[in-house]
């Protein structure tokens, strides 16, 4: 991952950085890697976010249809 300094502003290529991390869910996986998760509550929690991402996906169809 590359981010360029531009006018010597870090500030300003830290926020990009920031926002490509959060992007890619470096973040995310950071956090979960924090502690060990067993196999079956791995399976549990994708699972959760597969219906979560169904479920948001079903409500943007039904909000673009005009239901």
């Amino acid at each position: 991952m590359q981010v360029t300094v531009r006018d010597n502003n870090v500030d300003q290529a830290m926020r990009a950085l920031k926002k490509k991390l959060q992007r890619e869910g470096v973040f995310r996986e950071m956090k979960l890697r924090r502690h060990f998760e067993k196999p079956s509550e791995k399976r549990k929690r994708e699972r959760a976010e597969a219906v979560r991402r169904h479920r948001k996906l079903l409500r943007k169809r039904l909000e673009r249809e005009g239901f």
